[in-house]
């Protein structure tokens, strides 16, 4: 009867029963009307309201298409170098060895990046990756400016294994390889395992720098001693352990005898108790004359001796 009469049923609607079907939702009802009236032109829009809806919807396309196409990055980089923080001054410190046209081309600085987009953290990494950086620091000042400080690495010698030349820190560690003569007087080692004993040639030879300015290569002998190269030729044998004595008794010998500086091919020094000299095949032509000679006189001078 309620319903034939149109009256509602008040014990149904105050229990929370559901709304009959087709009927809309209490919080979206005061939507529509608004909307309704919207339409019907009972509610004033502002002007340009319809521009800016379509302004909106145009820019909201437009970052979603961005940031779907990965241009984040580039877009930041053109809207701020737009607006001023272009970068313009790049300022390097601590490079003796990398250049600074290396350092730009890196890095990505054509003058059109922008200072707000550029990557500290991915900056110092790719600079750290270059061969003579031992570290980097990458710093922004606004408007307009980069200042990059480096910390190169110092080369201690050259290692040559096989016919390959590279530049080496003390503590053997490979810098990069040798490309021009600016590292020819750097002392020179050779063979297997050469870089890594190389750190304690300058403690072993601190005390005989007359002979160490006189070697031209050290040259690893089974990863245990070495053979010294000198600069005339000359070969010396160290012995695999107390290479001070063996120094000690070099230096003795050139200062009495010049051994140094005469025609020989090698001195070992292996032995302890022995030093033995080698000659040259020249010197040793001639001192076998010079024997011969000497039996030949003395077999002459014979029985007046």
């Amino acid at each position: 009867m309620f319903a034939l009469n149109g009256k509602r049923d008040l014990s149904a609607e105050g229990s929370g029963a559901a709304a009959p079907a087709g009927v809309l939702p209490r919080p979206l009802r005061r939507a529509v009307r608004v909307l309704g009236a919207v339409c019907a032109g009972r509610i004033p829009l502002p002007a340009h309201t319809g521009k800016m809806a379509l302004a909106a919807f145009y820019s909201a396309i437009t970052v979603y298409g961005v940031a779907i196409g990965g241009h984040t990055q580039a877009v930041v980089q053109g809207v701020s170098s737009t607006a001023g923080f272009g970068i313009e001054d790049i300022k390097v410190s601590g490079n003796e060895q990398t250049s600074e046209i290396d350092i730009l081309q890196l890095l990505g600085l054509d003058g059109a990046t922008s200072l707000v987009g550029l990557d500290i953290d991915a900056a110092r990494a790719k600079l750290v990756a270059l061969p003579w950086v031992e570290s980097a620091e990458v710093r922004k000042i606004y408007p307009k400016t980069v200042e990059v400080s480096l910390r190169e690495r110092k080369a201690f010698g050259i290692w040559q294994h096989g016919t390959d030349l590279s530049l080496i820190e003390k503590n053997g560690s490979v810098i990069a390889p040798l490309r021009d003569n600016k590292f020819a007087s750097m002392p020179l080692f050779v063979g297997r395992d050469a870089e890594v004993a190389a750190a304690g040639v300058e403690e072993q030879f601190a005390k005989w720098p007359a002979i160490a300015t006189r070697v031209k290569a050290f040259v690893r002998v089974a990863g245990r001693r070495w053979d010294l190269h000198l600069d005339n030729g000359v070969v010396i044998k160290l012995p695999e352990a107390d290479v001070d004595s063996a120094l000690a008794i070099l230096s003795r010998l050139d200062a009495e005898q010049q051994v140094l500086s005469r025609d020989i091919a090698a001195i070992d020094l292996r032995l302890s108790d022995r030093t033995t000299i080698q000659l040259t095949p020249e010197a040793q032509v001639r001192r076998e004359a010079a024997v011969v000679d000497r039996a030949k006189m003395l077999k002459k001078l014979g029985p007046s001796i």
